[in-house]
């Protein structure tokens, strides 16, 4: 499978990420210039998570995102849909307990989390108010939850300049690194298809969040949304 369309059939979905695994990390830093690391210092920064307390961190990848948790002394549960990721992974961190399970499904019971959170994992997933019910299913009373994901500058002219690299370099970059080209033109194109900082807030009340709030990053390009469940 090259590459997944804009309505995110699952096995779709999970085929695309399967055949860009071995390269995704490598791919990620060119494509940002490095900042996708400073992204996750931040929403790590967000979650807040102390020693003792439990993590899921889904769309998790290759573990990338999991482990600073896990070499602060913190559980964390790395969780993907694409199983070629969770094998990469393993691979990597055979200490980590990689899980391979569907944010619209999550293998695991209610009030499990103390947070959770979703780093460019939500926009791929098909049915976002499913997956918005599931993370707050299996998140404990007063817990948190924190989503890392591309969203919508609010400068005019930084977002033409952006949405440029978007749609017209990002791709061609890609093409230099990575098997799969088809795979990032999909990356461009679901950024674009996706809501704005203020409609995601949204269908994070609707869900049943409370004391959400975000906070742009990089002008906007990213945004970190971060909401608690009711205890």
């Amino acid at each position: 499978m090259s590459r997944a369309s804009l309505a995110k059939d699952p096995r779709e979905v999970a085929g695309m990420f399967d055949g860009v695994a071995p390269a995704y990390d490598l791919t990620n830093d060119v494509l940002s210039m490095g900042m996708d690391r400073l992204w996750r210092v931040q929403t790590r920064a967000a979650v807040a998570a102390a020693p003792g307390e439990r993590v899921l961190d889904l769309a998790a990848g290759t573990g990338t995102s999991s482990e600073p948790y896990a070499d602060a002394g913190i559980d964390v549960v790395p969780c993907d849909f694409s199983a070629g990721m969770v094998a990469v992974g393993k691979r990597r961190r055979p200490d980590l307990d990689f899980v391979v399970g569907d944010a619209t499904a999550l293998p695991f019971a209610d009030a499990t989390f103390d947070a959770v959170t979703i780093s460019f994992g939500l926009r791929n997933v098909v049915d976002t108010t499913a997956a918005l019910a599931e993370m707050f299913r299996v998140t404990a009373p007063g817990g948190r939850l924190v989503i890392c994901e591309f969203s919508t500058p609010p400068n005019a002219a930084w977002r033409g300049l952006y949405g440029f690299y978007r749609d017209q370099v990002l791709p061609r970059v890609a093409s230099l690194v990575s098997s799969n080209t088809d795979a990032y033109s999909y990356l461009s194109e679901s950024i674009a298809d996706w809501p704005d900082q203020r409609a995601l807030a949204g269908l994070l009340h609707e869900a049943g969040w409370r004391s959400v709030a975000y906070r742009n990053l990089s002008g906007g390009i990213v945004a970190l949304h971060r909401a608690t469940k009711p205890a």
